[in-house]
């Protein structure tokens, strides 16, 4: 749950959730406008599917559109999912950074808690931390 919350406070901060709000949008309004004007397209559904794939870049080609309001709102949400596509890999990489600099902290902050604690500490706890700088030497 701690993590969930973490990935959608990146999202969120990223900006990402309103891309992917807008992209959604622009999805719907193109579904209508292809299942509209092109005669090869019977229902927003299949508009869907349509620019899904073309967002994609995968392209199957069971549909083609033919008009000039077709291929214009093709361009501009396959232009728009590149973006999206593209996006992501970033806003993975600030979660999984986010999340090692925390672990890092809490890490950090426990160590030094118990070289604070020095005096306190038993053998055995002591050996254990002499291994973990050793460890960290290495």
């Amino acid at each position: 749950m701690k993590g969930l919350k973490r990935f959608l406070f990146v999202i969120k901060r990223t900006g990402l959730s309103a891309m992917l709000i807008n992209f959604l949008i622009v999805m719907s309004i193109g579904a209508v406008l292809i299942s509209v004007f092109e005669p090869n397209v019977s229902t927003i559904r299949d508009g869907y599917w349509y620019l899904f794939v073309s967002s994609t870049t995968i392209g199957f080609g069971d549909i083609c559109v033919t008009t000039f309001v077709g291929k214009i709102v093709t361009i501009i949400v396959a232009l728009y999912g590149i973006i999206v596509t593209a996006m992501i890999p970033g806003v993975v990489v600030t979660y999984y950074t986010e999340y090692l600099k925390l672990t890092e902290k809490e890490t950090v902050s426990e160590f030094l808690e118990r070289l604070e604690r020095l005096p306190e500490l038993s053998h055995d706890e002591l050996c254990e931390l002499s291994e973990k700088i050793k460890k960290f030497r290495k």
